[in-house]
């Protein structure tokens, strides 16, 4: 739903109290083995994170998976656990101090990486496997989200996720086209 910038709503949309910090960054190398942590990731444009399984699929709007740090402390408490390891939850970008679904219908950058939200990752069955009874809905509601990576670049731990304005990136061209 896009709203007028100019309407009451779109302005609140439009506003974020802060940037996002990148704390965890981690590949996963093929289906059903371990994800490996890194302090870095190369992203390329219309494809994916280098090193990792959904690399290389052009027409994925599942080229990078993002989650919320709050929300890992929150599948915690629901599996009575005090500390949820991000490579359980198998996504590949751990994000603090944004709302991720505040992104939707909006382009942001990490860095100087600029990605556009395409959905919401939902869990899977794999949760139940690897949270043990009740990971599955556990993660229910707090999966994260999904983005297609519209300009390259290196990802680094630290990194600010900043939401970017349709102006700052019009002449920006993804896939032989401009946004």
């Amino acid at each position: 739903m896009n709203l007028p910038k100019d309407s009451a709503i779109g302005q609140l949309m439009g506003h974020f109290p802060k940037a996002g910090i990148i704390t965890w960054i981690g590949l996963r190398p093929d289906r059903r083995v371990p994800v490996q942590a890194v302090d870095q990731v190369e992203a390329i444009a219309g494809k994916g994170l280098v090193g990792d399984h959904y690399q290389g699929r052009s027409t994925s709007n599942r080229q990078v998976t993002l989650i919320q740090e709050e929300h890992l402390s929150t599948v915690a408490s629901f599996l009575f656990v005090e500390r949820l390891d991000p490579a359980l939850v198998r996504r590949n970008i751990v994000v603090k101090g944004l709302n991720l679904l505040a992104l939707k219908d909006k382009q942001f950058y990490i860095g100087d990486v600029l990605l556009e939200m395409t959905g919401l990752c939902q869990p899977c069955s794999r949760m139940e496997e690897v949270l043990g009874p009740g990971g599955y809905n556990a993660m229910r509601g707090h999966g994260g989200i999904t983005a297609k990576i519209l300009q390259g670049g290196i990802i680094q731990l630290g990194a600010q996720v900043i939401v970017a304005e349709k102006e700052e990136v019009k002449d920006l061209y993804v896939y032989g086209k401009s946004l």
